[in-house]
């Protein structure tokens, strides 16, 4: 039995994958400039930083919340988790929420799912690295193996399958309402920046949002 064989019933998932393959080559694939979008503090914002069960790491009082959507198969996400991870790791001041957005088909919505459940075991990091350092397509059998190399106890792991696929759902239905059309996406404090960050660039966002400080209300 592999874990997490069956991919989510719910018709919101497929049709936020559906949609999310269908914008095809969008900005969001390529490493952009942190311009971003300046966002308000409206319920989907919200929704998005604070949706329980969704791993965070960093500080519990931070200065700046980053929010990253994320693919374990989409390369600009591989090719600048790096750079986020050096910041979450140097920068006391900054708290990092991971959405795992599984858009690239079985092989990621089963790499997503593991993850999730790897955080209910406090391994979501150590699998998160090791699903980003992957090579290649990602097969059940290949996440299974990740899993267990990370410590992570795959038959307690499926007790959790539809609070997991509901997860997701409200990954997809966030992402979806915060406009973006492809991964990485971030929010970083008040805004939202589409396309993968590197190192240079994430700094420079980050800063930006140090200065402005956190989604304003919605005006009246």
């Amino acid at each position: 039995m592999k874990l997490f064989a069956k991919r989510p019933s719910t018709a919101a998932l497929s049709l936020a994958a559906a949609l999310a393959a269908g914008f095809g080559v969008s900005a969001a694939l390529q490493l952009r400039a942190p311009d971003g979008v300046q966002l308000t503090a409206t319920p989907v914002v919200q929704d998005a930083l604070s949706d329980p069960g969704t791993p965070a790491f960093g500080a519990q009082r931070p200065e700046v919340t980053i929010v990253v959507f994320t693919d374990y198969q989409c390369g600009v996400c591989k090719a600048t988790d790096g750079a986020l991870l050096r910041l979450l790791e140097t920068d006391p001041t900054v708290r990092v929420v991971f959405k795992d957005w599984p858009i690239r088909g079985p092989g990621s919505e089963i790499a997503a799912r593991t993850a999730l459940a790897a955080h209910r075991q406090g391994r979501y990091l150590e699998v998160h690295k090791a699903l980003m350092s992957a090579k290649g397509a990602l097969t059940a059998e290949r996440v299974e193996a990740i899993a267990r190399d990370a410590g992570v106890d795959l038959k307690l792991a499926r007790r959790h399958a539809r609070q997991i696929d509901e997860q997701i759902v409200r990954h997809n239905l966030q992402a979806f309402g915060l406009g973006l059309q492809g991964t990485p996406g971030y929010v970083v404090g008040r805004f939202l920046v589409p396309g993968g960050l590197d190192e240079r660039n994430l700094a420079k966002v980050v800063e930006r949002a140090r200065k402005a400080g956190p989604p304003a209300p919605p005006a009246a």
